[in-house]
């Protein structure tokens, strides 16, 4: 890390990231040039960093990314989980080079360039790693010059002026603005993603950030599936007349979007319907049925995470991406808790034992090598009848 009394730009550096702790990180900047203010995640995955760029859940995030290698098979148009990236920005270890994958459309720094996302690479990404690991995520400005002209001094209070993530409502940021059906199934090498028969079970799901391949697994167990917004009414979602309910994913502070998601699913609870929550919509039935959610130190983010299923002792390797979390101490006597992680013990899973209503903090969607969680939407939908 740079002094941070110094505030020349080494030579050939082109991209610098600034802690708001008053660190400086030069780099060499790809992808759009500007800057972006944001919190600094790292995420261990070694696949799918075209996924990762596009999950609405890393709104207001900039990723590290552990796995040296980033940018090394291209871009093309169906790895994405939203229309646009949300990440901010990728901090990467090796410069991008040309691509190198049968299925690349695009090289990954024009399809930065192209989405107005900003990189650096030639980061020591490991001791960056170790910084938020010991100290937390921090708050940080990303910045991209091909002039190498950084006006340091600012881009460090506009780091120190970002309020954070906690207590920040970003599902409305990234939701959808009106309903709509979806009807796309599984993606298949050869085939791209299927179109099966309408499915019987009807299922809102409703947007807080969510994730393409959600919406597809839902698809491929037989839902007729409709999105609404994250702030879409109780009375809007019934007149749908839904089999089940969906909590999708999303970005930002539980705590914040349960100010408004909280009242409705206590209302869909009433009904004694199906419901099923992924991630952050795991965080909205925790808050609705009276537990409390905490910010976590670094956060889980990567697809390599063990999660132990407390039913059976089988060992689950998940995908996952949260900065919050449920605190299992809180939880009331009719939500048993399902999952655990094995990394820190934290929550990864509950159900009510009164209802038939469960989420998870994981994503089962992913499929980060094996399909471990897949099951979960085969139980959704066997609720449904």
């Amino acid at each position: 890390m740079a002094d941070p009394t110094s505030t020349r730009a080494p030579t050939g550096a082109t991209g610098v990231l600034v802690l708001a702790s008053g660190g400086i990180i030069w780099g060499r900047g790809f992808g759009a040039e500007g800057q972006a203010v944001g919190e600094v995640c790292f995420n261990t995955a070694m696949t799918g960093y075209q996924e990762v760029m596009t999950d609405p859940s890393y709104a207001g995030q900039i990723i590290n990314f552990t796995f040296p290698h980033i940018g090394n098979v291209g871009a093309n148009p169906e790895d994405v989980e939203a229309l646009n990236p949300h990440a901010l920005g990728a901090i990467v270890r090796q410069d991008v080079t040309d691509p190198s994958n049968f299925r690349s459309t695009q090289h990954f720094d024009a399809w930065m360039k192209a989405n107005g996302r900003i990189g650096i690479s030639g980061i020591d990404t490991r001791a960056l790693t170790r910084l938020i690991r010991i100290n937390g995520a921090p708050n940080a400005v990303i910045a991209h010059s091909s002039s190498s002209k950084f006006d340091i001094p600012a881009l460090l209070a506009q780091a120190r002026a970002w309020a954070g993530l906690e207590g920040m409502d970003l599902a409305k940021d990234v939701t959808a603005l009106q309903t709509y059906g979806w009807d796309r199934g599984l993606w298949k090498l050869g085939e791209g993603y299927s179109a099966p028969a309408k499915g019987s079970r009807k299922v809102v799901a409703i947007d807080y950030g969510i994730k393409h391949n959600i919406l597809r697994n839902l698809v491929d167990v037989g839902c007729d599936v409709t999105v609404v917004p994250a702030t879409a009414a109780f009375d809007e979602i019934m007149a749908h007349a839904p089999d089940g309910l969906f909590l999708s994913n999303g970005p930002g502070d539980p705590a914040a979007t349960g100010e408004y998601a909280v009242p409705v699913i206590r209302q869909w609870l009433e009904t004694k319907k199906p419901l099923f929550g992924i991630c952050l919509g795991h965080q909205m039935l925790g808050l609705a049925v009276g537990a409390k959610t905490e910010k976590m130190h670094q956060g889980h983010r990567g697809a390599n995470h063990p999660v132990k299923r407390l039913s059976d002792g089988a060992v689950e390797i998940t995908s996952m991406n949260h900065g919050f979390a449920v605190d299992a101490e809180t939880l009331p006597a009719n939500a048993k808790a399902t999952h655990t992680s094995l990394f820190d013990g934290s929550n990864c899973g509950f159900e009510l034992v009164d209802q038939p209503a469960f989420s998870v903090q994981y994503h089962p969607e992913a499929s980060p090598g094996p399909q471990d969680s897949h099951y979960l939407f085969e139980k959704f939908a066997g609720m449904m009848g």
